[in-house]
């Protein structure tokens, strides 16, 4: 047991790896330490805890003093939903309780952040306890409610690395004549595919966000609009590009067209556990079949990307990013602050309540989807290749477009106009 007025601080890393954890590890320890707090790490998220089991080290200076550019997490993490049962919960808070653990940070997405609330709430509700905690919002998918223009940390280093992998892909398929198709990771959220294809200079982009938020689509959809592009690209003398696409148009994609190419299962947390489905080979196949009905011969590659970036080094942005948000986490938890997620908004440190991250409807965070409404997106569309309605205007270039298909005039618009009207 702690000596009275001992405050001792715990740190929980959930969802997924993103690049940077362990620079908040360490700052928000350094903080600690230096006013006068014990830390305790706990390993692999909130999933020891929730079993009650007490997997974790006391946390030093020393320890965590130049861990700060390290990819992973040295307490490693867990998706592991502890809301699901009340068992858990009390688990989870009384495990904290006998750690003696007065304040709580937690470093993860919007289920992690839900998660500490709840755990907060029951600590208070039931036991008539406090456990102030504060959230630092981290993941590659950037998908998380902060205001315009600031990035979740992750996201940044992830664009970076994930934009060095689809660049070489470019010089490859031009170099050997040929297409790849990219699913990048990101969820529900099309922000990282966007942002590697645009860094890259991907031929094309497609994200989840272009359509409509209350219907499914068909995968011949998807399809035909990256075939569209293929053409588009042959009918301008250039036989490669490389297709970017957001993993979760899966989930805007029609269920049934789906069950004969994957297993769908779903997480702890009812996401569809996307990792487990191979979108990348899905579409490749899918194109090819629609290429070969047509005629056209094309090699395509197929290419997933996204574990590949998660355990990457922070870059530098990111470490400076995640040194002040281990600061500005600590400092609002020293000041009596509670129940929020911490951000940096134009140099300041701005704290959200979280009950202003909640979805009314859901009661769960909500999630930022990209603004298709706004100049990123726009100007990202302007420089793809893609089928367009002015394509489709009579003129040698419609017909070019049409040949390349190897259709007529009539076929070609009958066959590929509809997929500038989504």
């Amino acid at each position: 047991m702690n000596s009275p007025g001992q405050k001792t601080l715990a740190i929980v890393c959930g969802g997924g790896p993103a690049p940077g954890i362990n620079s908040v590890i360490s700052s928000v320890t350094i903080e600690a330490k230096k006013s006068g707090w014990e830390v305790y790490g706990i390993y692999d998220g909130f999933a020891n805890l929730g079993k009650g089991e007490k997997l974790v080290t006391p946390l030093t200076i020393d320890m965590v003093s130049r861990i700060y550019s390290d990819g992973g997490s040295i307490l490693r993490v867990s998706r592991f939903n502890p809301t699901k049962t009340e068992e858990s919960l009390r688990n989870v808070v009384d495990t904290l309780i006998e750690l003696g653990v007065t304040h709580l940070v937690t470093i993860g997405g919007d289920d992690t952040a839900y998660a500490a609330s709840r755990v907060a709430d029951f600590a208070k509700n039931s036991l008539g306890l406090t456990i102030s905690f504060v959230h630092v919002p981290k993941t590659i998918d950037n998908d998380l409610p902060l205001p315009g223009g600031i990035p979740t940390f992750g996201f940044e280093s992830a664009r970076s690395l994930g934009s060095q992998i689809v660049s070489n892909l470019m010089v490859d398929a031009k170099t050997t004549g040929r297409w790849f198709i990219v699913v990048a990771m990101g969820r529900v959220a099309g922000h990282l595919a966007l942002g590697i294809g645009k860094s890259a200079g991907a031929t094309m982009i497609l994200i989840p966000e272009e359509f409509s938020p209350d219907k499914k689509i068909p995968l011949s959809l998807v399809v035909d609009i990256i075939t569209g592009s293929i053409i588009k690209r042959l009918a301008s003398g250039r036989n490669y590009g490389v297709a970017v696409a957001a993993e979760g148009l899966i989930e805007k994609i029609r269920v049934e067209d789906l069950e004969a190419a994957a297993c769908l299962e779903c997480d702890d947390h009812g996401h569809m556990r996307y990792a487990e489905i191979n979108f990348s080979d899905v579409l490749k196949k899918e194109v090819l079949a629609n290429l070969n009905s047509l005629g056209i011969k094309m090699t395509i590659n197929n290419k997933e990307v996204g574990y590949e970036v998660r355990c990457a080094p922070p870059n530098a942005f990111d470490i400076e990013y995640t040194r002040n948000l281990g600061y500005a986490a600590m400092e609002y938890l020293r000041n009596g602050g509670t129940n929020a997620m911490i951000t940096i908004q134009n140099n300041r440190i701005v704290p959200i309540p979280f009950e202003d991250i909640m979805d009314p409807v859901t009661k769960r965070t909500q999630i930022r989807m990209v603004n298709t409404e706004s100049i990123q997106y726009r100007i990202a569309r302007e420089y793809m290749i893609r089928l367009e309605k002015r394509d489709f205007e009579p003129g040698i270039e419609f017909e070019k477009l049409a040949v390349a298909a190897q259709l007529s005039p009539e076929e070609f618009r009958k066959r590929f106009q509809y997929v500038t009207d989504y």
